[in-house]
């Protein structure tokens, strides 16, 4: 019985392929727009997490003034030293210190140029960051100390200079500068916030200080903690002695912040959590102006066929037989809709990977509760056109032209 209701049905939609077409096309939008969201939001998490992890869990970011939520950040703050660093550096919870300064600069090879932004550090930058060398070495002591004029690059720079040539031994210009590139980075790809972490170039703390920038402030200090070392320790013992070292007295509030990278990736993927419910919320509404359609067409069919149901409830149909087609057709359409819905959905959130440089991360249980909601969508939007069918008296059915 209930295959014969679904067959009269499907021929029922047949009869006006493109009006169910469009009925069905509010419902794909809907289920492919939640998808698509979930799905992208998911990856980006995921990519969050993975370039924070790449850090390590015990890593710690300085930066002069204290830092404030909303609008302005941080306050301003007399920036830090080498000296800072060095102090840093004694503390027995301390693994590796790399403080760091940046400065813009157009790269030149030959007659191949990239600009990019030059950042200045020590040795220990490649351990805090977790980075690797594919080829070549790191500073020596004595290039740390001294600003010896070399540099290691990223795969995105040895790329555009060089191609897939090996840059070790070659040089390039820093902006004025003549620059010996000793080492080449393994390729990370996208960073947290999208950005590419292979295009960089590591210099020697000193020479970006003296040579590119003509002065001695540091940036910022990232360092990472040995690894009995928790956390909480360690930001206690590195706020002491900076308070220490920057003069602040017993009460006052710190012109400086200490981060831990894990609750950096905690937040970012909290707000990133955030903004997709959001987005997906929004889409979701489109699955709502999808079953309004779905009802409207039905209440359209309904009055277009009223002879013919008059004719079955005449000939001996029972109501709730006529009910329990015009309910199979509203269901039909929105399970069509469900399911195309989720192939597009699945679709476009695997272009968007691609181009965002993020993880491909479908979800099932989100797959299942789309085609579920599609579903829902077609009983609950299809039941009042359907009763109303059921309940033509037939003789005014007969009459009706």
């Amino acid at each position: 019985m209930i295959w014969e209701t679904v067959r009269l049905a499907l021929l029922a939609l047949r009869r006006n392929k493109l009006r169910s077409a469009l009925t069905v096309l509010g419902v794909v939008i809907g289920v492919a727009s939640v998808i698509a969201m979930v799905t992208v939001g998911q990856g980006s998490s995921q990519s969050v997490s993975a370039s924070v992890a790449g850090l390590g869990t015990n890593v710690l970011a300085l930066r002069p003034g204290a830092q404030q939520m909303g609008p302005g950040g941080s306050q301003t703050a007399r920036a830090f030293t080498l000296r800072d660093a060095a102090a840093l550096r004694d503390l027995s919870v301390v693994a590796a210190v790399a403080p760091t300064v940046n400065s813009g600069q157009t790269v030149v090879a030959g007659n191949v140029n990239l600009a990019t932004t030059i950042t200045g550090s020590t040795s220990d930058w490649l351990t805090v960051g977790n980075w690797t060398l594919l080829r070549g070495r790191a500073f020596s002591d004595s290039e740390d100390r001294s600003g010896a004029a070399v540099c290691i690059i990223g795969e995105t720079v040895r790329q555009t200079l060089f191609g897939n040539a090996d840059p070790t031994g070659l040089q390039i210009r820093v902006g004025s500068v003549s620059c010996d590139v000793i080492g080449l980075l393994s390729a990370k790809g996208a960073g947290a916030m999208g950005q590419d972490q292979d295009d960089v170039v590591l210099m020697p703390i000193r020479t970006v200080q003296r040579r590119l920038l003509g002065r001695d402030d540091v940036t910022s200090i990232s360092l990472a903690l040995s690894d009995s070392v928790s956390t909480d320790r360690g930001i206690r013992e590195v706020e002491t002695l900076m308070r220490a070292r920057r003069r602040i007295a017993t009460g006052e509030q710190d012109d400086f912040s200490v981060m831990d990278m894990a609750q950096i990736a905690s937040i970012l993927s909290g707000i990133n959590s955030v903004l997709t419910g959001l987005l997906s919320s929004v889409a979701a509404v489109s699955l709502l102006v999808g079953g309004i359609g779905i009802m409207n067409i039905m209440l359209v069919s309904v009055t277009e066929r009223t002879r013919e149901i008059g004719i079955r409830l005449a000939v001996g149909a029972e109501g709730r037989q006529v009910r329990t087609q015009f309910l199979v057709e509203a269901v039909v359409l929105s399970l069509v809709g469900g399911v195309v819905g989720i192939a597009v959905g699945l679709a476009l959130a695997f272009v968007a990977s691609i181009f965002m440089n993020i993880p491909f991360a479908p979800q099932l249980s989100v797959v299942i509760l789309a085609f579920g909601f599609s579903a829902l969508i077609g009983v609950i939007f299809g039941y009042f056109p359907a009763r109303k069918a059921a309940r033509l008296d037939p003789i005014e059915a007969l009459r009706h032209e």
